[in-house]
């Protein structure tokens, strides 16, 4: 269980890291000043997002390998659709590596303004599957 306490601003910061931490775990369970949020309200509200998901699982899969190695992170690291790339510690000079490598991996060609969109592994996949699609 994860504990969050602290300033308003760094409890925000934390509780963002936090929730970026489980959003991939089936039952997560997060207290936050003494309110809790049970596993059940997490597990729904991400079920909500999987739903609403319009790239294949395998994109969004493919996409979050390609942002672990181009930032280097650790195995462990939890990377899922939800994974804010600045969260993760991309910068400018990062987001651009990793739409290279995307295009590499897809072979795709990315528009910059396009590219400049793109927060979210979710917006790379849903950006891949658009433009495969409009290839085809």
């Amino acid at each position: 269980m994860a504990s969050i306490t602290g300033s308003s601003i760094s409890s925000s910061f934390k509780l963002n890291q936090a929730l970026n931490r489980v959003c991939c775990l089936k039952t997560p369970s997060i207290s936050f000043k003494g309110i809790s949020l049970s596993s059940s309200r997490l597990n729904q509200a991400t079920r909500r997002l999987s739903i609403t998901c319009a790239a294949k699982p395998e994109t969004v899969n493919k996409v979050c390998d390609i942002v672990k190695k181009q930032l280097a992170l650790s195995a462990d690291t939890a990377v899922c659709g939800e994974s804010k790339f600045a969260a993760l510690g991309a910068d400018s000079l990062d987001t651009v590596e990793i739409v290279m490598g995307l295009e590499e991996e897809f072979g795709i060609s990315v528009e910059e303004d396009s590219a400049q969109n793109i927060a979210t592994v979710q917006d790379a996949a849903d950006l891949i599957e658009d433009l495969i699609s409009k290839n085809a």
